[in-house]
């Protein structure tokens, strides 16, 4: 379509515009707050202006066309898929609770970074090319026509579904945490005005509408990471470029720790501490159990960074296969500009509490002082943060402070002493990016099942128009569904967002790769894999978290892909063997398939 190519065009202006705007907007919050208007207004406006914006570019992309809805026309270029990439990867886990993983585990929880971003290298070359080569719509679209037969396309949809739903509830966990504090209105109700949000963004014009808008997105929370981070690192001497040089705060509190009594053992007793990386005594850091728990949970995170469907329909469109690859190595360079910096955020803001040289400090301050503190007063009055002067001496220890892992990054500019409007283009950043993520994954959900359940399995003969509002009317309630799911709090944000990862490496990734790489796989191998990798992870899960089982080879509950993926691999070579090889047609799709060049083996509507 012409205006369409004229948008395409204009690409750089666009979002040139867009983000001068964005830093206009910042700066008259800045006025604002130095002309006395309330931190809690300036916050309202922060979240409601980024809301606004991104309904208003739904709005714009609205469509009622396929191809648009789903696969956003196959039209974006490499560069701001990757950007939407980032954005749809760049969720509430990466943005609000990894760096508080970090402040409160440890380099434990680099795990979650190493496996999340080596995941992208199985992505870029086992799986993401040829996909897109394949010419299908969603990752149960490709099982359903590479292994044929409505039974493995329902099982990739059931896993699909439990992975996603799993994933969209720790983002809407995220935004509700941001909209609660924003706003000053309990978490229970901040789920709900997140989710309006996260709808308006992506009922209207699915797939090109959440593209445009995780572009947007991108734009915020990159700006509203870095700010406070090198702003801080400032302040307290390590440069404007803390990423080298934050080696000088860490050996400051590893000076400190011993002093104030910090270790394992704090984090384990305190409430809402975070994800216990390390769960026995011989997996302490440095002990001979620590590099086995790491390991496990990198693996789990790389195997479902490449087998989640949210992840792997960015990669659908593309215009070409060579933009796939391109897309992928862009996606990289824009999810390294956060990663990089979380260790440098979680270091520098456990400085500022910890060291009495600074003026921040909390830990042997007066509790009446600390309790008189205007962020304090805020986060525990939307019940984020706790103390009690448990041994009555009036002064604050370090075990009786305890706060949410998942407030660090938001509390951060103002246990910093920054200006408030900080905060608020931090609470902008985190909603930016939890929305972006629940949008992708919602629009995976209700695609996978208005696309591959209702259309290819139930209704073959449903016109446009019917499809798509079977898609819009999911997309409510799901999102609705996972809402509700979220208020109850089940696990922490980084707990939810590794078991989706789990749920999907132990059903798709063997499915997926092997549908590529090895032609000899079946329909029944297939269906075999889904089918006990999903229910060997998943009784295992059950077993462990709720249950009370004796976790296997120290796996604990946020690692069971590590049970799940061996079954599924086991179960569809052995099946694939024992049964009829696939006929000499798909033998020889899956032999072009793998050709690095070329246009998609079927057509945009097959």
């Amino acid at each position: 379509m012409k205006t369409e190519s004229s948008f395409l065009d204009n690409l750089p202006k666009v979002y040139g515009i867009y983000t001068g705007g964005f830093i206009a907007f910042v700066i008259l919050m800045a006025i604002l707050e130095q002309m006395g208007v309330s931190a809690a207004t300036i916050g309202i406006l922060f979240v409601a202006f980024t809301i606004v914006i991104y309904a208003t570019i739904g709005w714009l992309s609205r469509t009622m066309e396929v191809g648009a809805y789903y696969v956003a026309g196959r039209s974006v270029p490499a560069l701001y898929n990757g950007m939407a990439t980032a954005a749809d990867w760049m969720s509430g886990a990466s943005f609000v609770a990894l760096a508080g993983g970090i402040y409160f585990g440890g380099y434990g929880y680099l795990a979650f970074v190493v496996g999340w971003t080596g995941g992208y290298v199985l992505v870029n070359s086992l799986m993401a090319p040829y996909l897109r080569k394949f010419g299908c719509y969603t990752v149960p679209d490709f099982i359903g026509t590479r292994y044929g037969g409505n039974l493995a396309r329902f099982c990739a949809v059931v896993i699909l579904v439990v992975a996603s739903f799993t994933y969209v509830t720790a983002q809407i966990n995220a935004s509700g945490t941001i909209a609660a504090r924003a706003l000053q209105i309990p978490f229970s109700y901040g789920v709900w005005f997140g989710l309006a949000g996260i709808l308006l963004c992506s009922m209207l014009g699915g797939m090109r509408a959440v593209t445009w808008t995780q572009v947007a997105q991108y734009i915020v929370l990159i700006i509203a990471y870095l700010v406070p981070v090198i702003w801080m690192s400032n302040k307290q001497g390590f440069g404007l470029i803390p990423h080298f040089s934050y080696g000088d705060a860490v050996a400051r509190i590893q000076e400190l720790e011993p002093l104030l009594g910090l270790g394992t053992a704090a984090m384990e007793s305190a409430p809402f501490g975070g994800v216990k990386i390390l769960t026995t005594p011989h997996n302490a850091p440095g002990g001979p159990g620590a590099s086995w728990q790491f390991i496990t949970l990198a693996i789990c995170m790389m195997a479902g960074t490449a087998s989640l469907p949210h992840i792997l329909m960015r990669y659908f469109t593309t215009p070409s296969v060579r933009d796939a690859r391109r897309s992928v190595a862009f996606s990289l360079l824009f999810i390294f500009l956060l990663y990089f910096t979380a260790p440098a955020l979680a270091t520098l803001t456990k400085l500022q509490l910890l060291d009495p040289n600074l003026a921040t400090s909390i830990i042997g301050k007066p509790f009446a002082d600390v309790m008189a503190l205007d962020w304090v007063q805020n986060w525990s009055s939307v019940k984020m943060l706790w103390l009690s002067d448990s041994n009555g001496d009036g002064i604050l220890q370090l075990n009786e402070f305890f706060m949410r892992s998942g407030i660090v990054v938001l509390a951060t500019p103002e246990i910093a002493g920054l200006p408030y409007v900080i905060s608020g283009l931090v609470a902008a950043g985190g909603m930016a990016a939890a929305m972006s993520t629940a949008d992708g994954l919602l629009l995976a959900i209700a695609n996978a099942l208005s696309h591959d359940l209702y259309y290819k399995i139930i209704d073959p003969a449903a016109d446009t128009k019917k499809r798509l509002l079977v898609a819009r009317a999911l997309l409510i309630i799901i999102g609705a569904g996972a809402a509700m799911i979220a208020t109850l709090q089940l696990t922490t944000i980084l707990g939810a967002v590794a078991w989706a990862f789990c749920f999907a490496a132990s059903g798709l990734f063997f499915p997926l790769v092997l549908g590529v790489w090895w032609k000899r796989a079946n329909r029944a191998g297939a269906i075999a894999g889904m089918v006990i990798g999903f229910a060997a992870g998943t009784y295992y899960l059950v077993h462990v978290k709720f249950l009370g089982g004796e976790p296997w080879m120290d796996l604990n509950h946020l690692r069971f892909a590590i049970i799940g993926m061996p079954a599924s691999l086991i179960a569809m070579i052995v099946v694939s063997l024992a049964t009829p090889e696939p006929d000499a047609e798909m033998q020889a799709m899956v032999d072009e398939l793998r050709v690095p060049s070329g246009k998609a083996i079927l057509s945009e509507e097959h």
